[in-house]
């Protein structure tokens, strides 16, 4: 294996293909160790593509990597915002990564992308965001983060009927409860006089685009999907958050409440929605947290098994989410700039070396090689339908569809079955009406017979 490891990194030295790494999965399937045995074999370095774990503080409930798991290999944007900052944005992100992937590569080195959060692995996988000459603040102060808290703090309601009016074919895809990305597009189209979705058009129109948004940010990369049996999975989350408390993940929480979120309760400022407060974990415990010194010590168990059990629950339904996003995103949608994605199965721990760690090494040193790989990518769903730009027009809904799988999705939909069916039934009604008024037997008085006075032998069925 050793003599492998050296011919790969040559390689990747040589050609730098794949040009980076990507290791998605649930959380607690084991994608850090991954990411920790690539990085030291075949001379990589890691960033984490987490949303909660670029803040300071709350490690365990993070579940960030260890001091000794990063003296294993070098890792990058974890740790290093202040937790009392709340206008951190994917752009911010963005930015910062880009940057390192850059140095990286010119350093001769493996990016290796690690994480959970959707949007920020979106963000560096493909050019889905635009830059408006403001928002690259990395720091993520400034006066547009500013305007875009403001924005929020209006009502769901009314932010959707702002965006209506300036963007509608935007407001149509947002749900009026979701005021952060409302806000993100009043806040593109104040800046840019430009509606959000016309950039996104511009986007996907680009050379290597399509309906996921524009071209692959670099080419060739290297996808991992880590992926196990879902009852395997639970136990194996369950048995986490008693590891969790055991290491002190109360002692944390409580630490982290008194110094940064007591004062905000107090001020009546706190919103779990921004920043690290919206871990999951955090406001599990609120009820806990908060309760008053004078509650009976039952009282405070029943508060902490509450918080407990509401932490499991949040953490497998995440679990799912996350699945949920790898399957409609890479293997539902496929299209020219959507990126093979090869799936490993973690289900049996015991396994790891056989069912993961090997298949990924054998991979990684097929594509440096420029080989077909042992283990064949996941097969998509409707590869032969990724044309994101041909056009076709219903005549029964009177509607012209651009994409094949937007016209697919169409065909299926409930408002084209009733169009179907309400012109069946109106074609089928004037047939019957035609020959009943065509008989030489037809009179005035039998023209105005009503349909249903036939019997049903002399019907066409509707």
């Amino acid at each position: 294996m050793a003599a492998s490891a050296r011919g790969m990194k040559r390689a990747l030295k040589k050609a730098m293909s794949p040009s980076l790494v990507v290791i998605l999965g649930a959380t607690g399937t084991g994608k850090s160790k991954l990411a920790i045995e690539i990085g030291k074999r075949l001379n990589g370095e890691i960033i984490s593509a987490d949303s909660m774990q670029v803040y300071q503080g709350l490690d365990i409930i993070t579940n960030k990597v260890t001091p000794g798991e990063r003296a294993q290999c070098r890792h990058h944007m974890i740790s290093f915002v202040d937790p009392l900052v709340s206008n951190y944005t994917v752009v911010d992100f963005r930015n910062k990564a880009v940057s390192l992937i850059d140095d990286m590569h010119h350093r001769d080195k493996l990016p290796i992308i690690v994480g959970g959060t959707n949007y920020y692995i979106e963000s560096l996988l493909w050019r889905v965001l635009m830059d408006t000459g403001k928002e690259d603040s990395v720091d993520g102060a400034g006066e547009d983060n500013d305007r875009k808290l403001e924005l929020e703090k209006l009502g769901g309601a009314e932010l959707h009927k702002r965006l209506m009016e300036v963007d509608p074919k935007m407001g149509a895809m947002l749900h009026p409860n979701d005021k952060r990305k409302i806000a993100r597009s009043l806040q593109i189209y104040e800046e840019t006089g430009i509606p959000h979705s016309s950039w996104l058009e511009e986007q996907r129109g680009q050379q290597g685009g399509d309906g996921l948004g524009g071209p692959l940010r670099y080419p060739d990369p290297c996808i991992f999907w880590l992926n196990a049996d879902m009852n395997a999975l639970d136990e194996r989350l369950d048995a986490r958050v008693e590891e969790m408390l055991s290491e002190g993940l109360i002692e944390e929480l409580g630490d982290f409440h008194a110094r940064f979120n007591q004062q905000k309760l107090q001020d009546d400022s706190q919103n779990y929605q921004h920043g690290i407060f919206q871990s999951i974990g955090f406001k599990e415990f609120h009820d806990y947290l908060t309760a008053p010194e004078s509650n009976t010590r039952e009282e405070r168990e029943a508060l902490r098994g509450k918080g407990i059990e509401a932490l499991k629950v949040a953490t497998r339904r995440y679990a799912r989410k996350q699945n949920k996003w790898v399957r409609n995103r890479f293997l539902k949608r496929p299209g020219d700039s959507v990126p093979a994605v090869y799936g490993l199965d973690v289900t049996d721990v015991e396994r790891w070396e056989e069912t993961v760690l090997n298949p990924a090494l054998q991979i990684l040193d097929s594509l440096c090689k420029g080989e077909a790989p042992l283990f064949p990518p996941i097969s998509v769903q409707g590869a032969d339908l990724k044309n994101k730009r041909s056009r076709h027009t219903c005549d029964m809904c009177d509607k012209v569809i651009i994409g094949d799988l937007e016209w697919a999705a169409h065909l299926k939909s409930k408002k084209h079955h009733f169009h179907v069916r309400k012109k069946l039934k109106s074609d089928t009604t004037s047939n019957d009406q035609s020959q009943f008024t065509d008989s030489p037997l037809a009179t005035e008085a039998g023209t105005r017979t009503n349909l249903s006075e036939f019997s049903r032998d002399d019907q066409t069925p509707l």
